[in-house]
Order: C-alpha cells, then sequence, then structure tokens
C-alpha cells in the first residue's frame, strides 16, 4: 500500500448544507488559505481571501443558496480539503457571458432546477496535496447526484487542474468570464453524471 493509499484509507468526508457551511466560515477561509498560498501571493484581487470569503458568503446566503452542499475532507478530525456546488435553477445567472464552442446556446442553458449540478469549488491544503484527495474531493461531491451532467470553470493556464479534470471525465464546450469583480474568463466544462454512474458501478462490479 503506498503512501497516497494509506492516507485515503484514513480520510473521512462530512457534508454540510448552506447554514451549516456559514457556522464553518472560518474553516472554510483556513482551507483555501493555505490551498491557494502561491494565487494569493500574486496579488490578484480575484484571488484574495476577502474576495473568495464575499462569493462564499453569496453563495451560502439564504435567500439563494438552495440546495447548496459543501463536503470537507478530514484525516484524524484535521480538515484537509473541500469542494461544493448546487444544482442550477431555472432563474439561475452561471451562464451569464457563456460562448459556446458549438450548439444551441438558449437549450444548452436552459435550466430547470434539475438538469445540472454547478461544481463551484475543489480544493486541498498544501500540506496535504499528493495523496489523492482532491479525487476523492470530486468523487464524493458527486457521488450520486440525480442530475444529468455537471459544470465546471477552470482557468486555461491552470494546466494541472485541466489536466486532472480531462482524466476525470470533463470536456471543455466554452468560455465564460463570471459577473464577479476582477473574475478571469475561464474554460467552461462538462460532465456526463448519469453515465458516469453507470461506469462508476460497472467498475465496482467487477
Amino acid at each position: 500500500m503506498t503512501s497516497g493509499d494509506s492516507a485515503l484509507s484514513d480520510l473521512n468526508f462530512q457534508r454540510y448544507t448552506a447554514a451549516q457551511a456559514r457556522e464553518l466560515r472560518d474553516e472554510v477561509e483556513t482551507i483555501f488559505r493555505d490551498s491557494y498560498i502561491d494565487a494569493i501571493e500574486s496579488g490578484e484581487e480575484f484571488e484574495s481571501p476577502e474576495a473568495f470569503m464575499h462569493r462564499f458568503d453569496a453563495y451560502t446566503d439564504p435567500a439563494r443558496a438552495g440546495a447548496f452542499e459543501l463536503v470537507i475532507a478530514r484525516l484524524d478530525g484535521e480538515p484537509c480539503g473541500q469542494a461544493w456546488g448546487w444544482p442550477l435553477t431555472a432563474k439561475t445567472a452561471w451562464w451569464d457571458g457563456l460562448k459556446l464552442d458549438e450548439g444551441d446556446q438558449a437549450s444548452f442553458t436552459a435550466e430547470n432546477g434539475s438538469r445540472t449540478f454547478a461544481f463551484s469549488e475543489i480544493m486541498v491544503r498544501k500540506q496535504f496535496t499528493g495523496k489523492g484527495i482532491a479525487r476523492a474531493l470530486h468523487d464524493e461531491l458527486l457521488e450520486g447526484r440525480p442530475e444529468q451532467r455537471a459544470t465546471l470553470l477552470v482557468r486555461p493556464d491552470n494546466r494541472r487542474a485541466y489536466d486532472n479534470y480531462r482524466r476525470w471525465g470533463w470536456h471543455r464546450v466554452g468560455t465564460l468570464r463570471p459577473d464577479w469583480p476582477d473574475a478571469p474568463r475561464f474554460d467552461v466544462l462538462m460532465r456526463d453524471l448519469q453515465q458516469a454512474h453507470v461506469d462508476q458501478k460497472g467498475a465496482a462490479a467487477r
């Protein structure tokens, strides 16, 4: 057994609603600060802890949070990473600014609350990287999701994350610049959730 396998065997996940997540605000910020050290030091306003926590507060606002879900991974009680997301509703602004590579944009962005899961954030504290925790968090958040598909945003120059997402079954469909102050332009990735669930069940049965 490798050290990564050993770490994953001791990994525990805890799930939180929006209201519960707001009570863990300090912990959420600590995980972010220890995960995005280089980005924070770059001085880019969008990557500042203040900007990040402002977005977190908006995502978990009781007036708009809906089915927001936070997953925190812990090793021996120590938080080592987190991921969160929510299903897109008919009134979502998630797709604002989308430029599809191909296809009809109106039909692609039509949401009803059960079509698309927005995979908003995933991060692992720097001292815990290299153990497979990011993939484990990714799979934990998406496991059992009832939506047809999932979407996420990734910087085109973030090659490590981009390559990981491709290996995990994501593909690019276009670009988007979110309506947040100083937001960069992201690539939009998609993943078929229902087929992924079938593949995972088949692999488990073999």
